[in-house]
């Protein structure tokens, strides 16, 4: 029950010479010769979809930070070349960071609400109590 166990059982496999059990993987050496690699992690059965969700957070997040960047240079650099204030005190360390900041943001809000929203279709509650 947890990974304190997880790590008995795994040593007690290892002890043992066991090779087969829910969370061995085949591998090939470099002869070409077949392999049992044996891990304590078992891996969960929803894995594939969780990755999947994984993956649109990160593509969502790409996005909005896409769209952040653009949508945080344009007013940006206007103001650099319009503003005397902007103009002197807004070297382009300063519009990097300005910029860099806002899709940064965007990129992590975004991804963490992508995730929220797949972690909430997964769930099942009782709606009966």
């Amino acid at each position: 029950m947890g990974i304190m166990s997880d790590i008995r059982s795994y040593w007690e496999r290892q002890s043992m010479g066991s090779l087969r059990y829910r969370g061995s993987s085949s591998h090939r050496n470099a002869s070409g010769a077949i392999y049992k690699r044996n891990s304590f992690a078992i891996a969960s059965p929803d894995e594939k979809r969780s990755k999947a969700f994984a993956r649109e957070s990160v593509v969502a997040g790409f996005k909005a930070a896409a769209i952040a960047a653009v949508l945080s240079a344009v007013p940006v650099v206007v103001a650099c070349r319009k503003i005397p204030w902007a103009k002197r005190n807004l070297n382009h360390t300063a519009q990097a960071l300005i910029i860099s900041s806002a899709s940064i943001s965007a990129f992590f809000i975004t991804a963490d609400k992508a995730t929220l929203e797949s972690a909430r279709s997964n769930t099942h509650y009782d709606k009966t109590a």
